[in-house]
Order: structure tokens, then C-alpha cells, then sequence
């Protein structure tokens, strides 16, 4: 398993205290994007689409802190763009992990080299570094030659510095099941202590548009990666997931999942965004604003358009580790029998009565240059 113990101790203990309570809604990963701006600029990316006066903006260490603990989620993922660019990262980091927090800071890794330095090692955090496949696949995923081998360098590199090292893995259509396999043996080669993998999202400003997987094929896709792994378990080399395996099993068409929008919050420059991680439809000024004025279910597989195909972990993880507390023995199951990859499928969500997409995409920059220009704010320059 590539989830600490520790972690999955303290995360479970959480989610057990929320459900003993009532609790309804609540968070277990804070995406904090201190930053839009990024050093890559990947087709099927839709995050960093925003004019230059709005990718100049950086959250401030006490903006970061701030969100971290309104929030009160045990995880930090710090995403962007690209976090290290961001010069007051590692005060950030050390400010966090101060607090008790889990920390994943993603990266691209191209910038590792020169700033892993001014981090430490500690139990609670973890480089996550984004690799969408071997050379041949994440290179063009990126849309540039060379940063494959980068980012083994660098994983590499942090390893031997003592630090614990991850990969998000994102998989789009056309993906070849037996090269995924492939490229899992060798970041279990490299010693990578945890894999995260999910379908990319439909982005709609992403510049490839052709290559989102549909919900049909995601789950074969899976279906037949997993088959591999299964193979190599039998041979005492089982890939190390950093990920719910309920959520994997969800993958893998076994079970039927609403997504957890509340499950991962997302703070950026714009604000708390609503209603998740992958959608920008409106923004709050506070945490609490967000979860008492987003009409959650107003969003969502079946309800929304934009969410049709979604299987993404930011949407469904905590829908699975929710599950997972609550129904211990489907953990049990799935512990002695292993993810099954033939079969029937889990009956899917009907789309009937989903509402269309609405696109609001220029409205919030509009009025985030508004705001800019009124009253510029402090920034950081890039290093």
C-alpha cells in the first residue's frame, strides 16, 4: 500500500469522528492552488488558460494558512500551475506541516533539482511528482521532449535525500493498458512510494479536445491495466497505489459512485471554487461561504453535463474513503479477492435529466482583471 500508516490512521480516525458526529459534508483534502502560472504548458491542461496579469497572482503564506485553517482538512495537495515557481513555497511548507497536516506538493519536477534544498524530509510530507506515462507518453502528454527523463532524475535525486516521492498519474484516451503496466513496474523499479492514477478530466479550455476518455472506456482502460497488475502480484510485484482500493475498484466499473465535491475544496487566487477541484463555476470569499451557498446538487454525474464522464479522484476519492469506513468488510472483500476485471458492471448513473453546461469561464476573468486593476495586488516574481 502506498499510504503511510501513519496517514492512514489519523485520515481514518478523521473521517470516523465526522460520521460518529452527523456530520454531513465535510473536507479531507484541501487543493490549495497558490498559483496558476506554469513552466509547461500540457494539451489536455486547463488550468492555466488566464491572461498574464491574473497568472501573476500568488496566494501569500498567510493566504495559504489562512485557507489551511478555515478548512481543517488532515491533507494539503499543493497544485497549480507549477508550486515551485511560487518563492515562498517552502515557508508554506514548513508553515503547514507546523500545523500537523499531510502535505503533497505536486510538481512537474523541473525545477527540483534547484530548489529541493530548502525542504527537509519529514513523515507528513510527500513530492508528488506528475508523470503521465513512460518517455514516449508523458513527454508528448507535456507537449515537450526531455521532461520524462527530468523527472525520474529528480525522483530519483529526492529519494536519495531521504524524501517520501509519489507520481499522479493522468491517463487520456488511446492509452495502451500493457505500456501503463510497463511504465508501473519501473517507478516500482525506481522505488517510488506511492502511485496516484486517474482518467483525465474533459477541461474545456484544454487545447486536445479529442483524447478525454468517456465512463465506458476509462473503465476498460482500467480493467485491462489492472489485469496486468494482477500478474504481478502472483510474481511478488505489486504495484504501490497512494489511492483508496475502493476507489480503484470505482475504476474499474465495480462500484457506483456519486462524487464528494465538499471532499476536496479548492483555494486559488480566484477564491474557494465551486463547486470542485475541476470546475470553476463560481467563487466564495470564505470556506464556510462555500459549503452553506454552493447548491451542491445542482452538480455532479447525472446532474450536470460538464461532470457526464467524470471519474477523476479529486471528485470520487473521498466518496471511496468515506465508503470504506463505513462499510469495512467491502475493504475486506476486495483485500482477499483483489479488484475484479471480468464481469458484468456496476449499473452507471443515468444522464436523462442532467442540466446543460453553462459557461462562465470569461465572467470570472473579467472580473478578476477588474478587481486587478482597481486595486493591484502584491505579486512574486517568478525565479
Amino acid at each position: 500500500m502506498g499510504v503511510p500508516l501513519n496517514q492512514a490512521i489519523k485520515v481514518g480516525a478523521y473521517v470516523l469522528k465526522q460520521h460518529l458526529t452527523g456530520r454531513k459534508r465535510y473536507p479531507l483534502v484541501l487543493m490549495l492552488e497558490p498559483l496558476f502560472r506554469c513552466n509547461l504548458a500540457c494539451s489536455g491542461c486547463g488550468k492555466i488558460d488566464y491572461p498574464a496579469p491574473i497568472l501573476n497572482q500568488r496566494l501569500s503564506v498567510a493566504d495559504a494558512l489562512e485557507a489551511v485553517d478555515e478548512c481543517g482538512a488532515p491533507v494539503v495537495a499543493i497544485a497549480g500551475g507549477e508550486p515551485l515557481l511560487h518563492k515562498e513555497m517552502p515557508e508554506i511548507v514548513e508553515k503547514i506541516l507546523a500545523r500537523g497536516k499531510f502535505i503533497y506538493l505536486c510538481t512537474n519536477a523541473l525545477l527540483l533539482e534547484k530548489k529541493i534544498d530548502q525542504y527537509k524530509p519529514h513523515q507528513n510530507f510527500c513530492w508528488d511528482i506528475h508523470l503521465d506515462g513512460d518517455k514516449q507518453m508523458h513527454d508528448h502528454a507535456v507537449s515537450q521532449e526531455g521532461v520524462y527523463e527530468r523527472a525520474v532524475a529528480a525522483i530519483k535525486l529526492a529519494k536519495s535525500k531521504g524524501f517520501r516521492v509519489s507520481i499522479n498519474c493522468t491517463l487520456f484516451d488511446g492509452t495502451d493498458p500493457a505500456r501503463v503496466a510497463g511504465f508501473l513496474d519501473t517507478v516500482n523499479e525506481i522505488g517510488v512510494d506511492g502511485v496516484m492514477t486517474s482518467p483525465g478530466y474533459a477541461y474545456e479550455r484544454a487545447p486536445d479536445q479529442e483524447h478525454f476518455l468517456n465512463r465506458q472506456r476509462t473503465k476498460e482502460l482500467f480493467r485491462a491495466i489492472f489485469r496486468y497488475g494482477k500478474e504481478r502480484k502472483g510474481r511478488g510485484k505489486a504495484w504501490k497505489f497512494n489511492q483508496s482500493p475502493l476507489f480503484l475498484d470505482f475504476l474499474a466499473g465495480n462500484q457506483t459512485y456519486k462524487c464528494t465535491p465538499w471532499g476536496n475544496p479548492t483555494r486559488n487566487v480566484f477564491g474557494w471554487q465551486r463547486p470542485c477541484y475541476l470546475l470553476g463555476e463560481g467563487y466564495a470569499k470564505t470556506y464556510k461561504e462555500l459549503m452553506d451557498t454552493t447548491d451542491w446538487d445542482k452538480y455532479g454525474v447525472g446532474n450536470y453535463e460538464k461532470c457526464a464522464d467524470c471519474m477523476v479522484h479529486s471528485g470520487f476519492e473521498a466518496t471511496a474513503v468515506v465508503d470504506s469506513v463505513k462499510r469495512p468488510w467491502k475493504m475486506a472483500k476486495l483485500a482477499i479477492q483483489g479488484i475484479r476485471t471480468e464481469g458484468p458492471m456496476a449499473a452507471d448513473i443515468p444522464l436523462d435529466h442532467q442540466r446543460p453546461a453553462e459557461f462562465v469561464f470569461s465572467r470570472h476573468v473579467e472580473n478578476k482583471m477588474a478587481e486587478i486593476h482597481a486595486k493591484p495586488a502584491p505579486v512574486d516574481s517568478a525565479d
